[in-house]
């Protein structure tokens, strides 16, 4: 796959901070935004499984902030989440 070519199905629309993976469901982070809300769960995620005191609380938190991230990450993928298998249509 030739690098501009690989550039170009990055390449989001105004307002858009993931691009749909070209292969299976979910999403790449392709702006400043996006990096930022995946590595802000991901901060998040650690805090929560090292401070918080009990597994319930833990689980239930952690799922949470899975549910949150991966709603603002649907809602904000140019093209939306989908089965994909190679070239964007």
């Amino acid at each position: 796959m030739a690098f501009e070519t690989l550039k170009r199905w990055y390449d989001v629309r105004e307002g858009y901070w993931f691009a749909p993976k070209l292969f299976g469901v979910g999403a790449t982070p392709v702006t400043w935004q996006g990096w930022a809300l995946t590595l802000g769960f991901c901060a998040a995620l650690l805090l929560d499984i090292r401070f918080l005191p009990g597994n319930v609380s833990k689980v239930i938190v952690g799922l949470a902030l899975i549910a949150a991230f991966a709603a603002i990450a649907a809602r904000k993928t140019d093209g939306g989440w989908r089965w994909r298998w190679g070239s964007r249509d």
